[in-house]
């Protein structure tokens, strides 16, 4: 049976469709499609919590001009929406994300397959971007790389594909695991390990030389003495999922658990920081 999917389709004032995707994000929604009025988000039938989704909305100012309808979403009806919407691109004219079903002419030094379904991080939303641009200048050749809430896998395909020695991703989410399996297959990565979990879940004597983490504001403050545990002295530090004006509160977090500030990137209103231990 296939399984099903609840779409909430979120009508916002302009301006506030990014902060509450992220705000929506951290609470279990797989993906999301921008539209002119506002969203649409995603979540498993079986995960699905009106209560949650009205505390959440109320939590922004201007939540009365904020209204949803909801409908369900059959899985095979989900894959026609998301070839439909999903276009292909290019991240610093280095490198192009496309689905399996893209055929595109022009090469790049590197080229991502992701076939997204359900998981976040297609590399349209700003984060993504984000983070693909700075992994496009950090080196990770070599290197040992913790991918943390990995959503597709894009981040961990792109370590592989910068050199990196051997990658372990996770995801507490068992829609995005499988739909990570799915990327890294795609992308012949075999130096990847991935599993469904937390960073509490990670080995805690292990230790990496770069930690990714696109997640949320909240899950990155509430976790950061925990990647302070695992990032080595002279390792890398790279996070993203939060919102411009929250950007000094993450580094003042990271800076507690003795990471220096190396610099940032914003897009539309969005922000990706380096630091290192």
């Amino acid at each position: 049976m296939a399984k099903k999917y609840i779409t909430v389709a979120i009508t916002c004032p302009a301006g506030s469709s990014d902060i509450l995707i992220a705000a929506l994000s951290g609470e279990g929604y797989d993906s999301f499609w921008e539209n002119d009025e506002g969203f649409e988000a995603y979540m498993a039938e079986d995960q699905f919590d009106e209560n949650i989704l009205k505390r959440t909305i109320s939590q922004y100012k201007g939540e009365a001009e904020v209204s949803y309808t909801l409908q369900k979403l059959e899985e095979k009806n989900w894959n026609v929406e998301w070839e439909t919407h999903f276009e292909p691109i290019v991240v610093e004219d280095a490198c192009l994300v496309r689905a399996d079903f893209h055929q595109i002419d022009k090469t790049y030094p590197y080229e991502i397959i992701i076939n997204p379904k359900m998981s976040f991080g297609t590399g349209h939303h700003a984060t993504t971007y984000l983070m693909l641009q700075w992994q496009l200048e950090i080196d990770q050749q070599d290197k040992r790389v913790l991918d943390a809430g990995c959503g597709t896998g894009i981040l961990s395909v792109m370590a592989a594909k910068r050199g990196a020695d051997s990658i372990l991703a996770f995801d507490n989410n068992e829609w995005s695991i499988d739909n990570s399996r799915e990327n890294f297959e795609l992308n012949q990565c075999t130096n990847i390990v991935f599993f469904l979990g937390t960073i509490s879940d990670v080995e805690s004597t292990a230790t990496f030389d770069i930690m990714l983490a696109n997640i949320n504001r909240n899950v990155l403050l509430e976790e950061m003495h925990l990647y302070a545990n695992h990032v080595k002295k002279g390792g890398l530090l790279l996070l993203s999922g939060f919102y411009k004006h929250d950007a000094a509160l993450i580094r003042q977090e990271a800076e507690k658990q003795h990471f220096m500030f190396e610099g940032k990137k914003e897009r539309d209103d969005w922000v990706a920081m380096l630091f290192h231990k």
